[in-house]
């Protein structure tokens, strides 16, 4: 008998434990940047929101409070440059990788419905269509390589999760309008956001984009690395009314609540814009302290123009160039960890300390 682990692949980051036990022999230790998880402080109004709201004795919704709604809605009116946005058109989930792996299943995909996403990839997508046991679909080009007829959801990933490529507006515009013709769903993880540097990214949800119109189109939203977040799972989605009802019940039915005091804490969060800058001022110094170490040391940087990643190759199948950086005592994600067509790539994150990452660059150049 079959069981759900049957259609799962394996998990990625257990491949990398013997290199993680090389680089952390170095005499100065490791310099971990394979996983993305921020390391800086909780800001401090953050802290003092959630723990203001820690007394929560009953059962909080699943849609959120009216303050959650409407910090939501301001937000996405504000930020992505949308239009007539209301409370239908935003719902908070409980941290944005839950809603990737589930979304299929909960939009009701399933055998001979395709779920598509790009070449390079989240791996998380993949298992998504496989716990619905929907087909995985890669594409380069959505509107050159992909049959709409048996496409039950199409993926975007803009800034991108590794490369850090970024969607621009002539593009979006381009792949939302074949979307609607042929009545595909289009949800864009835009979690990175805000995190571009050499591009200005564009939410989905742009006035310019969608047309003032949110049918057929959803963004997804985290607060893990805008605001370092990932420990209280915050996150929304927003966009078509009609879809993120259906959602909403479903979920009611499941449970799926934000808890009430990480409610609280999402709302101080969205209603600071202080604290995020700080942040991207710290990632933006250890990104071009990497950059410039990594290019000394030989590598050859692509895309890479928004994330908290550099997409990097030296020519080489990616497990050698993990070995040797693990030699080194620094530790990054393999390419092929987001699909065949990163076997020549790693990717190097730079979310670690901003000592660790002084030490990486000493020993990278």
């Amino acid at each position: 008998m079959s069981t759900v682990t049957d259609r799962l692949p394996t998990f990625p980051w257990d491949k990398l434990e013997p290199y993680k036990k090389t680089a952390a022999a170095h005499p100065d230790g490791i310099v971990d940047l394979s996983v993305g998880t921020p390391v800086d402080p909780v800001p401090e109004l953050i802290q003092k929101a959630l723990v203001a709201a820690a007394d929560s004795p009953g059962y909080p919704t699943v849609w959120g409070t009216v303050e959650l709604r409407d910090a939501l809605v301001r937000w996405v009116a504000q930020r992505l440059g949308a239009k007539d946005v209301a409370h239908t058109n935003v719902l908070p989930v409980v941290g944005s990788k839950e809603l990737v792996a589930w979304l299929p299943t909960q939009l009701g995909l399933g055998e001979g419905d395709q779920v598509a996403f790009p070449r390079l990839a989240y791996p998380t997508y993949d298992v998504g269509a496989r716990l619905a046991r929907a087909e995985s679909v890669v594409y380069d080009d959505p509107i050159a390589d992909l049959d709409p007829t048996r496409l039950g959801l199409l993926w975007l990933n803009t800034p991108s999760n590794p490369t850090g490529k970024v969607l621009g507006k002539d593009e979006l515009t381009r792949i939302v309008a074949w979307a609607r013709e042929h009545g595909v769903l289009l949800v864009a993880d835009e979690c990175y956001l805000e995190l571009g540097w050499e591009a200005d990214p564009v939410s989905v949800l742009h006035e310019d984009v969608c047309g003032g119109s949110f049918d057929g189109v959803i963004a997804v939203h985290s607060l893990s690395k805008r605001s370092n977040l990932a420990g209280y799972r915050a996150a929304f989605i927003a966009g078509d009314a009609g879809v993120l009802g259906d959602l909403l019940q479903l979920r009611k039915h499941g449970g799926m609540m934000t808890a009430a005091p990480v409610q609280a804490a999402t709302v101080a969060a969205l209603g600071d814009d202080t604290h995020v800058a700080e942040q991207r001022a710290r990632y933006a110094a250890r990104r071009t302290a990497l950059r410039t170490a990594l290019e000394a040391h030989g590598f050859r940087i692509e895309h890479s123009e928004a994330s908290l990643y550099l997409w990097v190759t030296r020519g080489e199948s990616c497990w050698e160039t993990v070995a040797h950086l693990a030699e080194l005592g620094i530790l990054v994600a393999p390419g092929d960890f987001y699909g065949e067509a990163g076997a020549e790539y790693v990717r190097v994150a730079f979310t670690a300390t901003d000592e660790r990452v002084a030490a990486a660059v000493a020993r990278l150049t």
